[in-house]
């Protein structure tokens, strides 16, 4: 497969350490969204002090080249300093993508900082992802009343600088749950017509969360959403992300809505999963986790000298990844499979038959 899509990541697996960093920035937030595994009190440290910058930047060093950076929280843009923290991470690992969700409430304070970060991070892909889960009346009865509004102010704000800076890559995410599955044929032809949108992604409930009956989902019904969500990605209706390697990531997206909805239907591992090998969790308060399950502590930053391969090298973190392994984990976290599609020789006949209809 030397003139492949694919031909470049194998490199890959030659870089020791992780390539994919989750790092939730802070576990503050202007929302109180029902499906937020915050409010269910299951995620760990979150009264622990936030990472200053000075510890940010020794565990920034620490870590190599990083493909994909992504933020995460809460509400990621509450943190004042975010710009700063993504100039550390832009300077010493020079993610390819970094990736930056936000409830898009705070309309001035995301445009005059993502516009920040597109200055001083031009190398790297910028990718900001606003939360959408219906049409007004299914986002506002799940974000708050009024959510809606400001989140499309906040898309109106934002859009004019896909034409300003190439790097940018504008996107939404919707979480499917119980209480938007009956509207997100609405949702998906809502969000096809808004302007310079690049990329819808939905990704299904998941975790512990406050109300359990939010994962009431009939998977048929998310099944008809991938559906359509490809097909709007194979006909070209959607649009897709700009930067070098984005048609085998659009193929990846729908290889990986399929294995998820296989997993939920099966309850049953699919792929093996790189968590702990390729991907890492980050936390708020310096906790080190394979993936966002939270019940598998490889350690904290602060006991380790802010350096990630003492935590990973320590015999109780190789045994706890060796785990994932052997038990053959699953979970339908889309940040996650995309690795473990992408970096799986094994998918690569699936991603070459969606990549050749894209």
């Amino acid at each position: 497969m030397s003139h492949s899509p694919f031909r470049h990541i194998g490199s890959v697996f030659r870089k020791r350490g992780p390539i994919q960093l989750t790092f939730f920035l802070t576990g503050i937030c202007n929302a109180s969204c029902p499906f937020c595994f915050y409010l269910s009190g299951k995620k760990s440290g979150k009264t622990n002090p936030e990472l200053s910058l000075d510890e940010i930047e020794k565990v920034s060093r620490s870590l190599g080249k990083l493909l994909w950076l992504a933020f995460s929280g809460g509400e990621i843009f509450l943190r004042k300093d975010i710009v700063n923290i993504a100039k550390i991470f832009y300077r010493n690992n020079k993610p390819a993508i970094m990736l930056f969700p936000t409830n898009g409430l705070l309309t001035d304070v995301i445009k005059d900082n993502i516009e920040l970060v597109l200055e001083h991070c031009r190398k790297s892909t910028v990718a900001l992802k606003l939360s959408i889960e219906g049409t007004e009346h299914v986002h506002d009865s799940i974000r708050g009343k009024g959510s809606f509004k400001k989140t499309i102010k906040t898309y109106e704000a934002l859009k004019g600088l896909s034409g300003k800076y190439p790097n940018f890559e504008l996107g939404v995410n919707s979480v499917f749950c119980s209480v938007n599955q009956d509207g997100m044929d609405d949702l998906v032809n809502f969000v096809r017509g808004l302007e310079m949108i690049k990329t819808h992604t939905v990704s299904l409930i998941r975790g512990d969360v406050p109300y359990d009956g939010l994962k009431t989902v009939d998977m048929e019904k998310y099944k008809k959403t991938i559906t359509l969500l490809a097909s709007n990605l194979r006909s070209g209706q959607s649009g897709r992300y700009r930067f070098k390697g984005a048609k085998i990531k659009a193929a990846q997206d729908i290889v990986q809505r399929d294995v998820i909805f296989k997993t939920v239907a099966s309850n049953r591992f699919q792929i093996p999963c790189y968590a702990g090998k390729l991907n890492l969790v980050l936390t708020e308060s310096g906790d080190v986790y394979p993936c966002e399950s939270f019940d598998m502590q490889l350690g904290n930053v602060r006991d380790s000298g802010y350096d990630i391969d003492n935590i990973l090298n320590e015999s109780s973190a190789k045994k706890i990844i060796r785990s994932i392994q052997d038990k053959e984990c699953f979970c339908t976290h889309e940040c996650y499979l995309m690795t473990n599609i992408l970096f799986n020789p094994a998918m690569y006949p699936k991603l070459m038959k969606e990549y050749l209809q894209l």
